[in-house]
């Protein structure tokens, strides 16, 4: 079997206007980047609004492995899929970072047949939106200590300046640093650090903005730091909105692509799922249901993280309800949660499966919670045995659900035509869904809903510094925010080596940062970095350009 990249490479490509054209975008509204990719100026979508919605489908996964689940694959596999039986189906996807690109996971474009192109492109700057989230972001921050330097006319306390830099690129060096060294003209020393991009504010403001307007309003309300009164400092005090959303114009805009089989895909906006809200943009979505009768797309990492974020924060932000849900498992993935060891899972384990079965059989259980129905997909791999396949069938009966084998990866859509067939039963149905916790419950009380009734925990705990923190902002109007828990994404606690679906554990909020802006409280818990570090051996060791001038070592 080739590689992904080769797989890739060996494509045609259609012009991206033609794909513009097939998924009912007028020319006039398509800005080519080169032959196969494009921006799209939503504002010309020329009699489009009268359509009637598209249908939503959420594709999440259980907690994620080294032996991986597929659920990006998926998500293009089952895209593919509905239009081969006859429905007119747009793809929404997040786009990837150069974090885990040269870090520990990898590109995010698919694999296999069931891949987004041009693979290079989209994993590598692609239209460069990454870019100008952290020029917008980095932006603030010299604008911020540039005040300061200029005599400090807002008061701002240099000791409660939350508004760290960002690059998009792991290194644990800048996670906390000391600024401003080497004397007066250098500005004022102070403690600070960089998050990498994905986790930015800006880009969540960017992927839940409405419009352009809405863009700048967001930014505008941006909490940078707090007087020496304890007054909060906003990015509209210091006139940095205006410059800030003109670096994001052209990136607020949706990217259009291609899947392998020639179906349209909008690939915008890419927060993590373990530290920010881990979907792509509103504005994506909505075009995508603007045009199409079904909308696939993705949430990050299980559906703990992703698929709750889905919920309570995007989809409650922008209105929108979702009509099903796909649950992404392997076997191989359920065989580790057993207890197996990655260099051990070949040989046939149902034991393994059935041990490892109930973190599936947890998140079947937390999706219905949203009143969502909820289909799995088994992703399988050539060593899955049919003993094994059976037990995760079993596993999902057992709990109300259904489990489809797909092949997606090694066949394309074709590899997925009986889970779209039951996805547009599930979505053709009613849909009861409802966010987990209503807007004016408490902020602690939110997260201690999520903690207990997602993560199966006793409680979620917190210092008496983070519950006055809290208080504070209820104080300052911000208690109707949903809450966005930034965790680590390997289980449902937060030790990431307890695997399966643990109980009895407790939840500790170590922080909670205010994104005003984009309209959640952040609450860090655990040992969760925002600026992760580089493995042992990272994947930019094994990436490099050939003697024929071809990237390798990508996927």
């Amino acid at each position: 079997m080739p590689s992904d990249i080769e797989i890739s490479r060996a494509a045609t490509l259609q012009p991206i206007l033609k794909i513009a054209e097939r998924a009912g975008i007028p020319a006039a509204a398509v800005e080519p980047y080169g032959h196969y990719k494009a921006k799209l100026d939503l504002a010309l979508l020329e009699g489009q609004a009268d359509k009637a919605p598209g249908k939503l489908i959420l594709v999440t996964a259980i907690n994620p492995t080294p032996a991986g689940e597929g659920k990006t694959t998926t998500s293009v596999g089952l895209a593919d899929a509905l239009n081969r039986i006859g429905k007119r189906t747009m793809l929404c996807l997040r786009e990837p970072s150069l974090g885990p690109c040269f870090g520990t996971k990898g590109g995010a474009t698919g694999g296999g047949y069931a891949q987004v192109v041009p693979m290079e492109d989209i994993n590598l700057h692609f239209t460069g939106d990454f870019h100008a989230i952290t020029s917008a972001h980095n932006l603030l921050a010299a604008m911020i200590d540039n005040h300061v330097y200029w005599g400090n006319t807002l008061d701002l306390d240099v000791r409660r300046i939350v508004w760290r830099r960002v690059l998009d690129i792991n290194d644990r060096a800048l996670r906390d640093i000391a600024q401003g060294l080497g004397g007066r003209a250098n500005g004022f020393p102070r403690e600070s650090g960089f998050d990498i991009t994905v986790a930015s504010e800006v880009m969540a403001i960017l992927c839940l903005a409405e419009n352009l307007e809405d863009l700048e309003a967001r930014l505008g309300r941006i909490v940078i730091g707090y007087t020496r009164g304890g007054r909060p400092v906003t990015a509209r005090e210091l006139k940095a909105d205006g410059a800030m959303a003109v670096l994001l114009a052209q990136a607020i805009k949706p990217n259009l692509v291609q899947t392998l089989e020639g179906n349209p895909a909008l690939v915008h906006g890419g927060p993590f799922a373990n530290i920010a809200h881990g979907c792509n943009s509103v504005r994506a979505t909505r075009a995508g249901l603007t045009l199409a009768d079904y909308v696939v797309t993705e949430a990050g990492f299980g559906a703990d993280l992703g698929a709750e974020k889905f919920f309570d924060i995007k989809c409650r932000q922008a209105g929108l309800k979702p009509a099903a849900v796909v649950i992404v498992a392997t076997v191989r993935a359920l065989k580790m949660n057993g207890g197996v060891a990655k260099n051990a899972l070949a040989p046939a384990d149902v034991d393994a499966v059935r041990r490892g079965g109930v973190n599936l059989a947890r998140h079947i259980e937390n999706v219905r919670q949203f009143g969502v129905p909820a289909v799995v997909a088994i992703n399988r791999f050539h060593t899955d045995s049919d003993e094994e396949i059976a037990a995760i069938q079993a596993i999902a009966a057992s709990h109300g659900s259904e489990a489809l084998v797909c092949t997606h990866w090694a066949d394309g859509g074709a590899g997925a035509v009986d889970l779209a067939e039951r996805v547009v039963a599930m979505a053709d149905a009613p849909s009861q869904f409802a966010p987990l916790y209503d807007d004016d419950l408490p902020l602690f009380d939110k997260i201690n809903t999520i903690a207990t009734r997602i993560y199966r925990a006793e409680s979620a705990i917190a210092d008496p510094a983070v519950h006055a923190q809290l208080a504070a902002w209820e104080a300052q109007g911000h208690g109707a925010l949903p809450v966005c828990i930034a965790k680590t994404q390997y289980g449902f606690s937060t030790d990431p080596a307890a695997l399966g679906a643990p109980t009895g554990h407790v939840i500790s909020v170590r922080e909670v940062r205010l994104s005003a802006g984009a309209g959640f409280v952040v609450a860090i818990c655990g040992e969760i970095m925002t600026m992760p570090g580089l493995p042992r051996v990272p994947m930019a060791e094994g990436i490099r350009i050939d003697a024929d001038g071809q990237i390798e070592g990508l996927f």
